[in-house]
């Protein structure tokens, strides 16, 4: 086809493609060699939909994919500190880049990139050509380089926000028209591509600029007119670098190009072609939807489910071959008689897939809406109960929907199938139906979760979540809950769902879940994880529930008061900043933060990011506050109050249930890889210990009148498991006799003795304790202990040196990971280490959480081993289990009965790793009584 008139020509952004793709999703490697190619992943699946959403009357009739090709072009000739200040590219990007290129011919899209030009050199060229030749172009970016370009047929397009940018679009951005855009960045100039412009003009003023002289020549010529004495100087004194700065941005539109714009037809993709290198690549999810697409059969590839790393992988089975997914044939459940027969098919089969659907996600809050249940793939159905039209009417009555049948006759006909322990429930993250249905009187047991079935067996290769698990192991995307809530203000909660698509979306789910319990629970064995799965997963998951609809009793009150005296100490440390900075700014403001101490105060390290701001994270300003800088450190201690007053002391009242007076976290049991659960909505895992002021939150955690709260807290819990793993007789022998183990190892390491010793010198030690154990460098110890980086990495050398132990243990850990891309726990959790492989930045973290995983996972482990002991431990005493805080149970007692709690906690505790594993060390707990969390710890 010759291009002309009624043609329209597509330019993609490659390299926006590829960084948008590398920065939002997760790090993915190939699993056969650990190649990375998460950035291909996400570049293919935009290209898929680029492709599918490319019809209609904006379809292309020509497109091409744009490219970057080496980093010198002829700016760099004009000006060589042009782009001087990019990152380098990150590591395991680098091997990505060629894999891009590769990936858009296998989509038969052309690919274009040329030597001493950027991509919008091209893009520039081949726009100016097929406007001149009559035809339409959208260039699928949103940079703002390119907005030079727009007008006269020429349009943009931001395909992340399915937004089109047009003339007026541009002008939004820059306050001026497409043919201006050049005179404004050039003015402005721009951090990120070291373009230097005009100092102290922004985008703004320039175009204010421009806009009253009509361009830039004639702005330059009539500069001697601007009234502002410091800009009138800038334009006159910097006129040839706001000229060259125009050199810099402007883009070519006669580049020299080995193809014309007929080259650029658009092309149906090979099959064969494009499906053998998305299975190299083994993307696999991708590879059934496209093949589906095209209708071919998809190419054979490596069972995920059998990691390569596994010695054993041949024994692992097979997906089960099942029927496909056919939501029109799922059942809407109206009559007794309906229901009567699915009960039947679920004694007959022994075990049913179970789901609810609910109003809200916070299960002690939430209204039963319906229940979904699969006993056979392809064969479920959705029981509505809840199903509402509008509001409740002015008498209190329900407008629910026609033809449901009732709640509580539901529940009943269910309830002796959901309570039968010859009947297996299954369920995705069944913690939260385990305790909608409790709230509705039904105690659901036994239960699998394939959710922790997926954790046990995949910790560290990916997330948990039920669509997660079915795209990438059952090949099929289930029907997204935003299509039937929809999002935003416009929201709704599932009770204002139509049935009919309530049926589709929640039979599903059911379906899903049985499919991927039929395909998890048989590996458990092959992959040797049975015992981790039914020792530490399912039997956790009822006691977590437990502790979650008990919840804890906060004061508001006292949150109350702790918020104004929070307020008033910012208000102190704002002013003690203001004073150190030499005037006012905000605070809060991590760009002026930064201009005060990069501009102002002249500090070492500043660097710009994308939108010209310099940095001001933690890390920067601890580096700065060890190195003696005041303001750093106050902004810092400024940052933690605020933290405190925003995520705790105002929000922690919200969460105060209205009806039980107390607050109900919900634990994440598959948080972190390495078994440690994490807690959310709030989360109270993360109130800071070792501030004053983070102590102080607790105290507003209290017991009921005639109750106590008791704390019992595993003391130094890892420290002993690096001894025992490690095998450090000296550090073995210190936990036997009962010695300080931060006081001793300050005394091997500086040679002071014990008694009579400096804090100052315990303090130092005990970091380099801790920090050991998360394989902290001379940088974060730094920062810990804000002093300067080369005496932290020579405490670290010294630690090395006396106990070497740990070093060898540290470096055999790594191998091991290396070898076999897992490191386990003493009681054999897995936790795989995909990224152990990586290089750059990234390596450091891959090894340092090699390191750590099976210390920290080994202290989760025996926590949870007590947790699941505790409910038959003090089922006689008055005694509830409330919060688990990592090495911590925090428990709501009777006053009289603390004693004889808390020697019983204690021997559950101290016992909990046998009779599984015998440490070489003892495992000691502390305990504590008091009215508050506070008073207890």
């Amino acid at each position: 086809m010759t291009f002309g008139k009624g043609s329209h020509l597509h330019l993609i952004d490659g390299s926006a493609f590829i960084f948008r793709a590398y920065h939002a999703l997760p790090p993915l490697t190939r699993k056969s060699d650990g190649l990375p190619v998460g950035a291909v992943s996400g570049f293919c699946n935009m290209l898929f939909k680029y492709i599918e959403d490319s019809t209609g009357a904006d379809a292309p009739t020509h497109a091409a994919v744009v490219f970057d090709k080496g980093s010198h072009t002829f700016r760099n000739d004009l000006y060589p500190a042009y782009k001087a200040n990019r990152d380098a590219m990150p590591e395991d990007l680098r091997p990505q880049i060629p894999l891009t290129r590769e990936a858009t011919r296998a989509f038969n899209i052309a690919c274009l990139e040329q030597d001493g030009f950027e991509a919008d050199d091209i893009i520039a060229t081949l726009a100016c050509r097929a406007r001149d030749a009559g035809g339409r172009v959208t260039i699928i970016s949103s940079d703002k380089d390119l907005m030079q370009l727009v007008g006269d047929g020429v349009e943009m397009l931001d395909a992340m926000k399915n937004r089109r940018i047009d003339r007026e679009g541009v002008f939004e951005k820059f306050g001026v028209y497409p043919e201006r855009v050049v005179d404004v960045q050039a003015l402005a100039g721009d951090s990120i591509d070291n373009v230097p412009g005009a100092p102290g003009i922004g985008i703004k003023t320039a175009a204010l600029l421009i806009n009253e002289f009509g361009d830039l020549d004639t702005l330059l010529a009539r500069a001697g007119e601007i009234k502002q004495p410091k800009r009138r100087e800038t334009l006159i004194g910097k006129a040839e670098q706001i000229r060259l700065s125009r050199d810099l941005v402007s883009l070519t539109c006669d580049m020299p190009l080995d193809y014309d714009l007929d080259s650029l037809e658009v092309q149906e993709p090979d099959a064969e072609t494009l499906l053998e290198f998305l299975s190299k690549m083994e993307f696999r999810t991708i590879v059934k939807r496209i093949s589906e697409k095209m209708g071919v059969e998809a190419p054979a590839m490596p069972d995920p489910v059998q990691p390569a790393h596994a010695a054993h992988a041949a024994d692992a089975p097979a997906a089960p071959e099942a029927r496909p997914f056919d939501v029109s044939a799922y059942e809407k459940v109206t009559t007794m008689g309906a229901l009567e027969r699915w009960i039947d098919r679920i004694r007959a089969r022994g075990y049913v897939a179970v789901d609810t659907e609910t109003t809200s996600l916070d299960e002690m809050a939430a209204e039963l809406v319906g229940i979904s249940l699969c006993v056979e793939p392809a064969e479920a159905c959705y029981i509505p109960v809840g199903h509402t039209i509008g509001d409740d009417d002015l008498f209190g009555g329900s407008n629910l929907v026609d033809g449901q049948l009732p709640r509580a006759m539901v529940l009943d006909a269910l309830k002796p199938v959901l309570e039968d322990a010859s009947i297996l429930k299954i369920g995705q993250n069944m913690k939260y139906d385990a305790k909608i249905f409790a709230r509705n009187g039904v105690a659901v047991a036994p239960y699998d979760d394939t959710m922790l079935l997926s954790y046990a067996l995949h910790a560290g290769l990916h997330g948990h979540g039920m669509d997660t698990l079915s795209e990438r192991y059952l090949g099929h995307t289930p029907i997204p809950t935003k299509e039937l809530l929809g999002s935003g203000k416009s929201m709704i909660t599932f009770d204002r769902v139509d049935i009919a698509k309530a049926v589709d979306y929640a039979a599903e789910d059911a379906d899903v879940t049985l499919r991927l319990w039929q395909l998890f629970k048989p590996q458990l064995h092959a992959e040797r994880v049975t015992t981790v799965y039914e020792t530490l997963e399912r039997p956790l998951s009822p006691v977590l529930a437990r502790m979650e609809m008990a919840g804890v009793k906060v004061d508001r009150d006292v949150l109350s008061r702790m918020s104004n005296a929070f307020a008033q100490k910012m208000a102190g440390l704002e002013a003690e900043i203001h004073e150190l900075a030499g005037e006012p700014f905000n605070v809060g403001s991590p760009k002026q933060l930064g201009e005060i101490l990069f501009d102002r105060m002249s500090l070492p390290g500043g660097k710009k990011g994308k939108t010209g701001a310099y940095a001001t994270g933690a890390d920067i300003l601890e580096d700065l506050a060890a190195e003696g800088h005041d303001l750093p450190a106050r902004v810092l201690d400024w940052r933690q109050i605020s933290k405190l007053k925003s995520t705790y002391t105002d929000a922690l009242q919200g969460y105060i249930n209205p009806e039980t007076g107390r607050v109900h976290t919900c634990y994440v049991q598959c948080g972190a890889v390495t078994g440690r659960l994490a807690s959310a909505e709030p989360n109270l895992q993360n109130i800071p210990v070792r501030s004053e002021e983070g102590r102080r939150i607790r105290e507003a955690f209290v017991a009921p009148e005639g109750r106590k709260l008791i704390s019992l807290d595993y003391s130094q819990i890892e420290l002993r498991i690096l001894a025992h793993v490690a095998g450090i007789d000296s550090l073995k022998q210190a936990f036997r006799d009962g010695l300080d183990i931060h006081a001793m190892t300050a005394s091997e390491m500086f040679g002071v003795p014990i008694e009579g010793m400096d804090p100052m010198v315990r303090r130092q030690a005990k970091a380099i304790n801790f920090g050991v154990i998360y394989g902290i460098s001379g940088f974060g110890l730094a920062r810990n202990l804000r002093i300067p980086r080369g005496e932290a990495q020579g405490f670290i050398d010294r630690y090395f040196e006396r106990f070497p132990g740990i070093r060898q243990y540290m470096d055999e850990t790594v191998e091991f990971a290396k070898e076999h891309k897992f490191v386990a726990t003493l009681f054999g959790r897995k936790i795989h280490t995909p990224e152990i492989g990586a290089k750059g930045p990234q390596a450091g973290f891959a090894k340092r959480q090699a390191i750590n995983a099976p210390i920290q996972g080994s202290a989760a482990d025996i926590i949870r081993r007590a947790m699941i002991r505790m409910p038959e431990a003090i089922r006689d005493l008055p005694a509830t289990m409330l919060l688990q805080v990592h090495d911590e149970l925090i428990f709501e007692v009777d006053e009289d009965a603390c004693d004889a709690v808390i020697a019983v906690v204690r021997e559950v505790m101290e016992g909990a790793a046998e009779p599984a594993v015998k440490l070489d060390v003892p495992i000691e707990v502390d305990a504590g009584i008091g009215d508050t969390w506070a008073a207890a710890h």
